[in-house]
């Protein structure tokens, strides 16, 4: 692909290292800011830096937040006692969607992937267990995909919480195996929150 402008090349090699955007498409959305009103331009770019700066992690739960507690932990209107373990912040979103859920939330940060190196120390779950030895939680919700590794990562996570004798389920299977909770409709994924399984009867039927 040949420029004539090195400064449209460099913003289309930028553009291009996001996620499913490839050269032509970067170029398109480069050509599209150059027609844009200046201070618009200027205020998405500002936007960006400030998302990057400011945006961290919720030091109770490890969703996204503008403050170290986020909106949801600090609510006093959220059953506190109730707390859904997910993958990423994706799924919280989905979940959050249904207006199907009242409680709190546990980001993981991923699943157990040995294949890919992920194991039990790269995920929050230290901070979980450590959650649930203060008190306070009555049950634990497993709402991860209908993977292996999720089922591994489910599993791992239940046999290190048996010995507090804290009351754990999980989302019924109206989702289909291998289907990620962001790519689910929320009617869906409201009944299987609130036909909700034991985690035990689970096991029994895998």
């Amino acid at each position: 692909m040949e420029f004539s402008s090195k400064l449209l090349e460099n913003a289309v090699h930028e553009i291009a290292q996001l996620p499913g955007i490839g050269k032509r498409t970067a170029l398109r959305l480069a050509l599209h800011l150059l027609k844009q009103p200046e201070e618009h331009v200027h205020e998405l770019a500002s936007s960006i830096v400030r998302l990057r700066e400011k945006v961290i992690f919720c030091k109770q739960c490890h969703n996204l937040s503008d403050m170290p507690l986020c909106e949801i932990c600090a609510s006093p209107k959220r059953n506190h006692s109730l707390l859904c373990v997910v993958e990423d912040i994706r799924d919280v979103m989905a979940i959050e969607n249904t207006s199907q859920y009242h409680g709190l939330y546990h980001v993981l940060g991923g699943v157990i992937s040995p294949m890919e190196g992920v194991g039990p120390q790269d995920l929050t779950i230290p901070s979980l267990l450590e959650k649930v030895k203060l008190g306070g939680v009555s049950e634990i919700i497993f709402a991860l995909s209908a993977t292996m590794e999720s089922d591994t990562t489910n599993y791992y996570i239940y046999k290190q919480l048996e010995s507090f004798g804290i009351k754990t389920s999980t989302i019924a299977r109206g989702i289909p195996v291998g289907d990620e909770l962001e790519y689910t409709d929320q009617i869906t994924l409201g009944r299987s929150l609130l036909a909700r399984i034991p985690f035990e009867a689970s096991l029994s039927k895998s």
